[in-house]
């Protein structure tokens, strides 16, 4: 006798059937970049792992800036909309995922009918599956994957909003601490030139120079005046920028001091291994993001194309059924139905060949991104390193012409005391010592933010 073939059995056996992926098969494209970070050296071994110099808190040897940096990724307006981004990204996906299984629900109806001068009546209660679509051309299975893709490359923007946010934070509070230094700079200048100017008018009072000689100390004086109020604005600009970034008020024994040597050592060194493969790039974020986006655009090509193909639905139902409410748990009420449907695309004006021209073409436009993304982090690594090459030559040139101007101040300050100079060759070296000072001051925060910027091209911890 053969078994009674039940709609449950051939809901199992249609599970069961393996599904064909239309899906073409995804190969990374090759680096569009040469094969080291730095062009001027040849590659002498495989991608280093500079893992470890990448973590921010190895990196950065300032404790105020690391606490500083710790209350923005707590507070911090676009950190926050990131991790809600993946959110609703990772419940996107569930929404996919979710398409794969049969989606049983309970249902219960009555219906009571007159024809003739006859009331009839039908009561029934079920579980049962509603459209429940068979996967056999991997249509369901291509958007899940595509919207997994989406949530990693979201979950990956996440990492890159938070790296770029420890930069910036960094260089705001680098900053600061470099305009503070200025500030203090033109105060001191200014109370120099202010006694300077005083004892100028003291002379000229007693006859011993002349009102052209207080003129010069006097607009000396003014111009200092003038480069004080310049960084007082300067000082609170920064600090709004740090408060914008922390997303909060950053209290202020956070906040760095003049009074501590400046910007210097604030930030440690990333050190790149000579011939370091450019495939190290790959593990940067924002490029780990671009080639999930590049991956699920390959399964939205395989959902495209499984639009072509017949679709097979189940609908079924299986519970008890009585023209009587009383009556409607008795034996013999079982009742059950099975529909299966199967649709199969004829004529729709183009429309499934648009689609998959446009999930092609979709493809294609991921892959150019993608490889523009690790150009752009290729030319930002390059950037630094040619940067870091002459900063300490340079730095150590500023030092020297700083200490130069120095000795040219207090020479021709002599020599004007001593009646053999005019005033202008002191204010000329007053001039000369203030601008290399402040072009030292300068100096420093780029190199210290040289260093930041290869942390962030690098792709952080």
């Amino acid at each position: 006798m053969r078994p009674a073939v039940t709609p449950l059995a051939l809901l199992c056996a249609a599970l069961l059937v393996g599904c064909a992926n239309l899906a073409p098969d995804y190969a990374r494209p090759e680096l569009p970049v040469p094969a080291t970070v730095d062009r001027q050296t040849p590659a002498s071994a495989p991608a280093a792992d500079i893992t470890g110099q990448l973590e921010w808190r190895r990196l950065v040897a300032e404790e105020r800036l690391q606490r500083a940096i710790e209350l923005a990724l707590t507070n911090n307006r676009d950190l926050r909309i990131a991790a809600l981004n993946i959110e609703k990204a990772r419940a996107q996906y569930q929404i996919e995922d979710a398409a794969r299984y049969p989606a049983l629900n309970a249902t219960a109806s009555g219906n009571s009918a007159r024809y003739e001068g006859s009331i009839t009546r039908k009561y029934s209660v079920g579980v049962g599956i509603t459209s429940y679509e068979i996967d056999f051309f991997g249509r369901i299975a291509n958007l899940r994957d595509a919207a997994l893709q989406d949530f990693l490359a979201t979950e990956s923007t996440q990492r890159s909003v938070r790296t770029s946010l420890i930069a910036e934070v960094s260089n705001a509070w680098l900053t600061l601490a470099s305009n503070q230094s200025l500030l203090k700079l033109a105060r001191d200048t200014l109370e120099s030139r202010e006694a300077t100017l005083e004892l100028t008018r003291k002379q000229q009072a007693l006859g011993g120079t002349s009102r052209l000689t207080v003129a010069q100390a006097q607009a000396s004086t003014e111009s200092a005046r003038g480069d004080v109020a310049n960084y007082v604005a300067l000082v609170d600009k920064a600090r709004n920028a740090l408060d914008l970034l922390a997303g909060t008020t950053v209290p202020t024994e956070l906040l760095p001091s003049a009074a501590n040597g400046g910007v210097a050592d604030t930030v440690a060194l990333v050190d790149v291994p000579v011939g370091l493969s450019s495939s190290v790039l790959l593990q940067r974020p924002d490029i780990v993001s671009a080639e999930h986006t590049l991956i699920g655009s390959y399964a939205d090509i395989g959902a495209a194309r499984a639009a072509f193909f017949p679709s097979i639905t189940l609908t079924g139902t299986l519970g008890t059924a009585s023209s009587s409410l009383s009556n409607l748990f008795d034996a013999g009420t079982r009742a059950w139905s099975f529909i299966p449907t199967l649709t199969l695309p004829i004529f729709n004006a183009g429309k499934l060949s648009a689609a998959l021209s446009v999930a092609e073409k979709t493809r294609d436009v991921q892959i150019a991104t993608y490889e523009k993304t690790i150009q752009t982090a290729f030319r930002e690594v390059a950037d630094a390193l040619a940067e870091r090459r002459t900063l300490n030559d340079r730095l150590g040139a500023q030092k020297a012409e700083v200490d130069a101007y120095a000795t040219s101040l207090r020479l021709a300050t002599e020599r004007y005391r001593s009646g053999a100079d005019s005033y202008l060759n002191v204010l000329d070296s007053q001039r000369s010592l203030y601008t290399a000072q402040k072009s030292l001051i300068t100096l420093q925060l780029t190199e210290q933010s040289n260093r930041i910027s290869l942390f962030k091209a690098l792709g952080g911890g």
